[in-house]
């Protein structure tokens, strides 16, 4: 059973290409299910599914994740009381987010948008891991952040957070 998903890539001349994706990979995307739920559409129907929220490029990523992992079990519903991990991505996942910063970033944004959460949990905690133990302007150097706070304000805000710096 196969869907068809129309995407439209961004850019002054914005083009559409056309995706045949098996519906059961498809249905990884809570925003793609509801779409077909709401249109009551199925595998019979030839009318694309428009995702004008996702680039060409990132768009074949995600259905590249989405086929690696679419015999994956679910994901318990309680996850608001397990321990948040970041040391639990497995190494095919470690090797498909080996991207530039920008690439990782439309990934996030586009399993937010497609309500795929096992790809926004990997995607964030590769985030997570390169904040992870660093000092401020490490951080605004890994990201390429402007600090705009004066030298009192940054002291301020120190003093104010002590409790949770390292000894």
């Amino acid at each position: 059973s196969i869907i068809r998903t129309i995407l439209r890539s961004s850019g002054i001349n914005a083009e559409y290409e056309i995706f045949d994706v098996d519906i059961a990979i498809a249905k990884q995307s809570g925003t793609i299910s509801t779409m077909l739920d709401d249109l009551c559409m199925d595998e019979e129907d030839d009318d694309p599914v428009p995702l004008p929220n996702v680039s060409t490029m990132i768009l074949k990523k995600v259905i590249t994740w989405c086929k690696h992992h679419k015999d994956d079990p679910p994901k318990p519903e309680d996850e608001e009381n397990m321990e948040k991990r970041t040391d639990d991505i497995d190494s095919w996942d470690q090797d498909f987010l080996k991207v530039d910063q920008g690439t990782l970033f439309e990934l996030i944004l586009a399993a937010n948008y497609l309500d795929i959460k096992g790809l926004l949990d990997v995607t964030c905690k590769t985030v997570a891991n390169m904040i992870k133990g660093k000092k401020a302007e490490e951080i605004r150097k890994t990201f390429n952040i402007k600090n705009d706070f004066t030298p009192e304000e940054e002291e301020q805000i120190r003093k104010e957070n002590e409790w949770c710096e390292d000894p």
